[in-house]
């Protein structure tokens, strides 16, 4: 009670700004202090966790395993192309995560150890690529760790790419 008394005759100085007493109270409590100090943080959050690919690049392609999307953004993080669907890499297989380089781009490519044509393949790590696949890319169980695409999907984003580019990869198939 005390307390209470003494924040209502701070409110009610004539020397200073005059502030209604609920005002003074959760200004002056804990948890006030903690929810003016955290409110900016909790509302930024949910931003920042919408599109964890890098910025900065001239382009880069984004792949998100959570939801099996791939796009392209450009240095300001705005979209250039898609969101599109993939299919990545099944149990035993996984696509590998991080931030990779395209190294090698081929228009017409064969995967001698899985017996599989890879149209418009680009390489981003070791033997795993961003390619299409003739199936359907929403068939279970996955790829053996490339990242597979309607042909329309990967001949456009073979099209839009350079060698040396880069692509992020995070998440984990479902």
């Amino acid at each position: 009670m005390r307390d209470m008394r003494t924040a209502a005759r701070f409110a009610a100085r004539s020397d200073g700004p005059r502030r209604p007493l609920r005002h003074v109270l959760l200004s002056s409590s804990l948890a006030g202090a903690l929810l003016f100090a955290l409110a900016p943080a909790v509302e930024a959050a949910p931003a920042a966790a919408a599109n964890p690919c890098p910025r900065g690049y001239v382009r880069i392609v984004c792949v998100n395993l959570d939801n099996q999307t791939l796009w392209m953004q450009d240095k300001n993080g705005r979209r250039t192309y898609g969101p599109v669907p993939i299919r990545s890499g099944r149990k035993g297989f996984p696509t590998r995560t991080g931030l990779k380089s395209i190294y090698a781009k081929r228009v017409k490519d064969w995967s001698y150890a899985y017996n599989v044509s890879m149209p418009y393949a680009q390489y981003f790590d070791g033997g795993q690529a961003f390619h299409a696949y003739a199936g359907a890319i929403t068939t279970p169980p996955g790829s053996h760790g490339c990242v597979n695409m309607r042909l329309a999907d990967a001949k456009r984003l073979f099209s839009l790419t350079q060698k040396g580019d880069r692509a992020y990869i995070w998440g984990r198939r479902r």
